[in-house]
């Protein structure tokens, strides 16, 4: 089954025989090769022919002998069709030994257009930066948002399927997995995928153990603002000896590799960015739960995660606020100025100091920028002096006025 990614797809019809390469990042099967696809059959249906468009996954061993940039851009020439735009869709193209120069070469030619796909994000640094520096522009993708997950699963039960996203994560192929156990196998071979072939034999990390506990620390600490010398001497208090820089490299790896994503800090009052502390949040629930169990679960916690997701896909910068000695969940920035947000699971309470906390940082900003409260509370959309409360799934899925 193939699932509608629509706000990808829009950015690639937007940049569609542009003289720009799009690169589209993201973690391992978040859906680059099935948005590949999807963007493949729209170019058909708009009357572009089959031959025109030259597709190539570099991870399928058929295409074995075409991992050096002299391979890959011979046989792409071979393939090109004559007087007309030619569509180059190229799948995990890291593979290929000084990819970029291919890359390059295509690019320069009138004759194509270059859309490729990666796995990491140094994908985009050292050679490939600086040899494509100001001809590339990269799409970030990620697991399904939940509009994307409701649209194939149906809107019936929201509740329900807010549940099993959190359960069985945002990944794709999931959807087609009906048992949580054969879900959670699929998403072991995932995060094997990642965190041991990617980052740990791949980077030459020989300590995978260590490897591993930091992922499982990070993602039981989505949320927390994060140092890397507290995360180093808590995972040390057993008697083990990373070291603070072996630690901030996995982290750098994790996020590299999109299973973690960092939100810096800013101050709103002060207008400037901060450089001690940072929230780390996890590209997706189902992963989590694979790492920690059942048993941590922290909803609310979670619902930030998503949030926070959702925020990235939306806009091309997100930050945790700062004002004064309090903390506002996130702050916006564009070209329309900024937007705030806070989150919390609910703020109904007999007493009433669970709204009161959760509005207090807002309040506390004088500008007239939009601020909202995100909560999981089924009630009517309301505004607390101008904050306004809404639904956190309405919001998920767009909808209303207040949904933005």
């Amino acid at each position: 089954m193939l699932i509608d990614r629509p706000l990808y797809l829009a950015q690639l019809e937007r940049l569609r025989d542009k003289q720009i390469i799009k690169v589209i990042t993201g973690i391992r099967r978040c859906g680059k090769s099935t948005l590949l696809d999807l963007f493949a059959a729209r170019l058909i249906e708009s009357g572009v022919p089959e031959n025109r468009i030259i597709r190539l996954n570099l991870e399928n061993p058929e295409n074995a002998d075409l991992l050096t940039y002299q391979a890959l851009y011979s046989e792409i020439v071979r393939c090109l069709q004559p007087d007309g735009k030619n569509y180059i869709l190229l799948d995990e193209v890291q593979m290929a030994e000084e990819f970029q120069r291919a890359v390059d070469g295509l690019f320069i030619r009138e004759d194509c257009d270059v859309y490729v796909t990666g796995s990491n994000a140094r994908l985009l640094s050292g050679e490939l930066a600086t040899l494509l520096s100001g001809r590339y522009v990269e799409i970030r993708m990620m697991p399904l948002s939940f509009a994307e997950y409701v649209s194939a699963v149906g809107s019936g039960d929201l509740a329900g399927s807010y549940r099993r996203y959190l359960e069985t994560g945002s990944f794709p192929y999931t959807l087609g997995i009906a048992d949580t156990h054969d879900c959670m196998d699929y998403l072991e071979g995932i995060y094997n995928t990642v965190v041991v072939k990617d980052v740990g034999t791949r980077r030459g990390i020989a300590n995978v153990a260590a490897l591993e506990r930091v992922a499982r620390f990070a993602f039981d600490n989505i949320g927390n603002l994060t140092s890397v010398n507290a995360v180093t001497k808590a995972l040390n208090s057993g008697g083990r000896g990373l070291s603070v820089n072996t630690v901030e490299g996995y982290y750098r790896a994790f996020t590299e590799s999109f299973l973690l994503y960092k939100a810096e800090r800013f101050d709103v009052k002060g207008k400037q960015y901060l450089m001690s502390g940072a929230k780390y949040y996890a590209v997706d629930m189902g992963l989590r739960r694979y790492l920690l169990g059942a048993g941590r679960a922290y909803y609310g916690r979670q619902l930030e995660n998503i949030v926070y997701l959702e925020l990235l896909r939306r806009y091309r910068n997100v930050y945790v606020g700062k004002v004064g000695d309090m903390e506002i969940d996130f702050v916006v920035t564009s070209d329309a100025g900024q937007e705030y947000f806070q989150v919390a699971y609910t703020v109904i309470d007999d007493s009433g100091d669970t709204l009161r906390r959760e509005l207090a940082p807002l309040e506390r900003i004088h500008d007239h920028n939009p601020k909202y409260l995100l909560t999981m509370d089924v009630v009517p959309n309301a505004s607390h002096n101008g904050i306004r409360q809404v639904n956190a799934l309405d919001w998920l899925l767009g909808r209303g006025a207040d949904a933005n």
